[in-house]
Order: structure tokens, then C-alpha cells, then sequence
């Protein structure tokens, strides 16, 4: 009787319903934070708090307008400040629109990845505490792609005196083959020295055609104020520039020329040959290059190089165009390292895909890696200090 009296004494908890009361509790929280944040950001802005008189007042208020915002705890309702005469730019709104860009590759790579819809409503549940359903992926990737493709396409503004180009080869399948799909990739320097990505197209390949298209294309959404081109010898892309661009000089990669040299240089000699080449580029200025590979040129073929030494001979040239620019900008403009870097990081995102079902899949994920890049420090932060390129007000195209 007493362990009956007991076992009724005992309390039932609906554990649903005090998760579900607490998640409240914990949105409602963030929510109100948030708000206090953004209500803060708007007084420092304005000089003076929402209704204080104050000498030190710059600007007023009008209001507000609302936005959601997905968080940890759940969709929040955000009242965003409006100004009168100052535009609002809010710290938060910012850091949510860089998350917003990460969010939406991410639920790109799981779809190109083939997860399974049931798996990525729980995934987004987990990690943003917002359930997507089968149909809001799909309606979410397709309006994704739309916004890829307007960031892509935009029209560019300004001049950039320095522009890197280069290819990167994804796989994709066809008719049940595996074959290759080229994204074609470019940045600029802007005359400010900042970087910014300018644009990206699929490729069958690195040939002609590809590159024609492509740099055709950034000649017609207005790339200008070009001083020089930076990149590997691909054919197809010099020969394209030397059409669309040809009073612009053309920079090839030191490092990608090296590794040419080394091709036809034996293991055991790579090293010294390193090294050898390396001085060339280290002379305080061109001619003093030019020397120094003649000296490079003759001593390969005194260790029995004849092939390494004819490639020297022919391509050494082509590496040396970044003399004519600032001493400053020597280092960032002799390579197309900056690029490559680009590139190992579009690698490692791609990798989880595998191979794509189409080229286009392949276009828009390397292009959401671009977007998310370029919001990131690497496109706010200074790249170069270009008042020493103002001056510089025409480039003689150097041979021989």
C-alpha cells in the first residue's frame, strides 16, 4: 500500500514540452540580445541615444524594418534600425550574411554530394536550428544558383592594374563516363589594392575557345585599366589576351616555369638547378636577369642539359616582365601563387563532391567557394600599396 502511495506520488514529465518551452525561453533571449545590440550599433552611430538630447547628435531615427535571422537556438526576428540620413551597416547584419553564404554552400555541397533530403533536414536542424525540408533544398539551390550566377556575371567597375588568371579541372560525369570539366577563374588588384574576384566560367578545357570566351567576357562587363596580366603559359589563354588585350604585357608564372625547367632535368640535378634559377630572378633588374640567365644558359649545357637549356632560353623572357613594375609589387606579381592559393582551397571543398553530375554543379560550387572567399578578410583587407604604380604611365613591351 505504501509503495502503491509512493509510486503515486511520483511526477510525470513530458520531456517534449519542457524542451520545447526551454528552446523558447533560449530563442526569445538571443532574440532580445540581438535587438539591444542592433539598437546600441544605432546609437553609436548617431552620436546620442534613442531619444536624448544631446549637442554630440549626428542623426535620428525612422524607424525600423524587420528581418529573420537563423540561429543555434531557432529563427529570430530581428528590428533592424533605419537612420534618416546615415545607412545603417550593422556588425551582426554583416557577420549573418557571411554565415548566410557559408550556410548555402554548405547545403549545396550536401546536395551536389548526393545526401540523402531526410539527412539534410536533420543536418540544418542540428546546425542552425532551422529544419529544411526536401523542397526548400531544391527551391534553395536553384535560387542560389540564380544568385551565383548575377555575382558572376555583375558588371566590373573601376580599373585593376594587375589581373591573375588561371584553370582548375574538376570531373564530371557524362552518359556514364567520368570526364573532365575546366572552371576558368580570375582576380584583380583594384587601384586601391584591394583584391576582388572578377569572374568564373565553365570550360570543356583550357584551349582557345574556353579562354577567348572568357576573357571576351570580362572585356564586355567592362574589365579596364589593365597593366598586366599574370598567369601560366597556356596558349590558348596568352593568344586570347594578345586578341582582347594586346597593349597589355603578360607576366608568366616564374614557379610554373621552373617546374618546366625541371621536366627535362634529372632528379639527382633538380636541386642545384633550383637554385640557379632562382638567382636569375633575384638580379636587382632586368637586364642584370637577362645576364645572368645567359650565364645559367651555358653552364646547363656544360652539365649536359641541352633541353633544360633551350627552354631557358626561350621562356626566360616571358618571366621577367614584372621588372618594369614597382620594386614593392615584385614579389606578389612574378608568380601566380596568389591564385594558386585560391585554387587548393576551391580543391578541398570540391573534394567531398567527388565527381559532378554536370559541369554547371561543378561552375556554381567553385563559384559559392569564390563568393564566400571574397567577403572573408581576403577581399577587405589591403593587398598592395599601389601610389607607387600611379606613376607609372606607360609599359614598353620588352624582347630580345
Amino acid at each position: 500500500m505504501s509503495e502503491e502511495r509512493s509510486q503515486g506520488r511520483i511526477i510525470s514529465i513530458d520531456e517534449g514540452l519542457v524542451k520545447s518551452q526551454l528552446g523558447s525561453v533560449v530563442r526569445e533571449t538571443v532574440e532580445q540580445t540581438l535587438n539591444k545590440m542592433l539598437d546600441a550599433e544605432a546609437d553609436e552611430l548617431c552620436g546620442a541615444k534613442r531619444y536624448a538630447r544631446s549637442p554630440d547628435r549626428i542623426d535620428t531615427r525612422a524607424g525600423h524594418y524587420e528581418r529573420t535571422l537563423d540561429t543555434k537556438a531557432g529563427r529570430v526576428k530581428l528590428k533592424v534600425p533605419k537612420l534618416r540620413t546615415i545607412p545603417f551597416e550593422s556588425a551582426i547584419i554583416d557577420r549573418y550574411r557571411r554565415r548566410e553564404s557559408s550556410v548555402e554552400e554548405a547545403l549545396m555541397e550536401m546536395y551536389l554530394a548526393g545526401v540523402s533530403v531526410r539527412r539534410v533536414e536533420d543536418i540544418t536542424e542540428a546546425l542552425w536550428g532551422t529544419r529544411v525540408s526536401a523542397g526548400v533544398v531544391s527551391k534553395l539551390n536553384q535560387e542560389l544558383y540564380d544568385k551565383i550566377d548575377l555575382w558572376r556575371t555583375r558588371p566590373i567597375e573601376g580599373a585593376f592594374p594587375y589581373v591573375y588568371l588561371d584553370g582548375i579541372v574538376l570531373k564530371r560525369t557524362w552518359a556514364d563516363e567520368i570526364r573532365n570539366v575546366s572552371i576558368l577563374v580570375a582576380f584583380g588588384v583594384n587601384a586601391d589594392g584591394y583584391r576582388e574576384i572578377l569572374g568564373a566560367v565553365e570550360g570543356a578545357k583550357e584551349d582557345k575557345a574556353g579562354w577567348g570566351s572568357f576573357i571576351a567576357s570580362l572585356k564586355q562587363r567592362g574589365l579596364d585599366g589593365v597593366q598586366l596580366f599574370i598567369s601560366d603559359k597556356c596558349m590558348g589563354l596568352v593568344e586570347s589576351l594578345a586578341e582582347y588585350y594586346p597593349e597589355v604585357p603578360w607576366q608568366r608564372c616564374a614557379v610554373h616555369f621552373y617546374r618546366n625547367v625541371f621536366s627535362n632535368v634529372p632528379s639527382t640535378k633538380v636541386k642545384e638547378v633550383a637554385a640557379m634559377l632562382k638567382a636569375i630572378h633575384a638580379q636587382e633588374d632586368r637586364d642584370a636577369s637577362v645576364q645572368k640567365a645567359e650565364l645559367v644558359i651555358e653552364k646547363l649545357k656544360a652539365m649536359k642539359l641541352p633541353v633544360a637549356a633551350k627552354t631557358v632560353e626561350e621562356g626566360i623572357r616571358e618571366t621577367l616582365t614584372y621588372t618594369a613594375f614597382p620594386r614593392e609589387h615584385w614579389r606578389s606579381i612574378r608568380t601566380n601563387n596568389p591564385m594558386e592559393r585560391i585554387m587548393r582551397e576551391i580543391r578541398r571543398r570540391t573534394r567531398v563532391v567527388g565527381n559532378f553530375p554536370d559541369g554547371r554543379s561543378a561552375l556554381m560550387l567553385v563559384t559559392a567557394r569564390l563568393r564566400y572567399i571574397a567577403g572573408k578578410e581576403w577581399g577587405s583587407r589591403r593587398y598592395m600599396d599601389m601610389t607607387r604604380l600611379n606613376g607609372l604611365v606607360r609599359f614598353e613591351v620588352l624582347t630580345g
